[in-house]
Formats: C-alpha cells, structure tokens, sequence
C-alpha cells in the first residue's frame, strides 16, 4: 500500500480525523444567527467520516453536502447517516476541496473542521466565499498558536509541518480582510485533542500494525502518530485548533 493508503486505511473507521467534538461543534453553531428551523443549505468540506456532519444533520433543517476526497470516508458517513435515520439530510460528495462543483451563494453555512489546511487558511476563505449567500456564514477549525511567543522546538515543529500556522488574532485579520465579519472564536479544550482524537489513535495503533505485519511503512505512519501526540502533549500550552465563525459581508 502507498502512504496515503495505509493513512487513509488507519483513519477511516475513526470517528475524528482530527480534533474535535459534539459540543465544540454546537457550540461553533451557537454563534450561526439563522433561523435553525427554516430549510438551510450546508456544505461541510473535508468532512471525512462526518461526526461533525451529523451532529449538524441532527440540530439544523434542510440539507447537508459533505464533501471529502476519500471515498472510504464518505462510505463511513454515508452508513452511520442510515443508522442515524438522517440519510435523506444528507448528500455525500467525492471531489476535492479546491476545485468545488458549486454555484454561486448556493449555501447558507460553510462548515469545515480541521481540513481548510489542506488548501490553507486564506486560499480557502477566499475560494469558498463566492459559495456564500450574502449573510451566510462560514465555521471552521484551524491550527492556531495562542502565546505569541512560543519554544524553538514546537514552533519549528509546526512551521514545517503547516507554515501557515498562526495566532488567532492574524486569522481574524484575514477574514475581516476577505469580506468577513467575525461572530465567535474559541480554542478547543484539551479533552477534543486527548480524548476525542489523540486517545482513540492510540488505541487502534497495535491492531494497524499486526494487520500491516508491523511494515516498514506502517511502523513509520505510527511512528509520526506517536511523535505528534507526544509534542502535544509537551507544548499544548501553546496551541490548539481555533473555532473561527464569520458572516459574509
């Protein structure tokens, strides 16, 4: 298997593929000042396995386009949307997030948990807003530093890993500068990296690689697992993902 094959194959019956929760996303939704009870029309980009996507479905009328790359992720959403009895809310989409298919202020809501990275931050503030209705508004977590001032090492870490990383008040800077205005902002809790997110991985990383026969390859995907989880660990002081809701303007 490639890298991103035996990476998608480790992530995809997880219920997070990165930091998050149930009450992080209803609290994200608290700053939304829509009326929740008329049909909205909601994308939710990166959406991998959807946790997200469902709470959403669960709390908002109208309809839900996930979109995600993977089809294994979509799968995922697609059966726990059944289960759920939420199916008919919601629409699965396999395309990637920089060339989206959309029409112009097709959507009341833009929703994106820990993915815009995947294009950066400003790129996709600036690319998705024309999917926007005038007044709709866009949520999204981001990696972001809360110190400004922070240790070599983890700042050295991130800044090769996501050079885009930044300080939430440089975030903010760029959505007010792209059309925005600013409803909420929060950093996620300890316990939506620990465990929501960096517990769960631990716990599927034996049974990955007794699957993969303790591969070269698979022995190195956990490896970077266990490296990242342990700088979190170290410096979570010093960052986190930010929760960013903003009105198009």
């Amino acid at each position: 298997m490639t890298e991103l094959e035996l990476l998608i194959d480790f992530h995809k019956d997880a219920e997070r593929q990165g930091p998050g929760s149930t009450a992080d996303t209803l609290r994200a939704l608290s700053f939304i000042d829509l009326d929740r009870y008329r049909p909205l029309a909601i994308a939710d980009i990166g959406c991998g396995t959807g946790a997200q996507t469902l709470t959403l479905a669960q709390n908002l009328e109208g309809q839900i386009t996930a979109v995600d790359l993977f089809p294994q992720f979509l799968d995922k959403l697609q059966a726990n949307a059944r289960t759920l009895g939420l199916g008919d809310k919601i629409t699965t989409l396999e395309h990637s997030m920089e060339e989206l298919p959309f029409e112009e202020a097709a959507f009341d809501i833009i929703w994106s948990e820990g993915a815009i990275y995947i294009m950066g931050f400003e790129a996709g503030i600036k690319q998705w807003k024309r999917f926007l209705k005038p007044g709709g508004y866009l949520a999204l977590s981001e990696i972001t530093w809360l110190p400004h001032e922070r240790p070599e090492e983890i700042e050295a870490y991130w800044n090769e890993a996501y050079p885009e990383i930044g300080t939430a008040s440089s975030k903010i800077k760029q959505l007010e500068e792209n059309g925005y205005k600013l409803s909420g902002y929060f950093p996620l809790p300890e316990s939506s990296w620990m465990e929501h997110y960096y517990q769960p991985i631990e716990s599927r990383m034996e049974a990955f690689l007794t699957k993969h026969d303790h591969s070269e390859s698979a022995a190195a995907l956990v490896k970077n697992e266990k490296e990242e989880i342990k700088k979190y660990r170290t410096y979570k002081d010093y960052l986190s993902y930010g929760f960013y809701i903003a009105k198009k303007i």
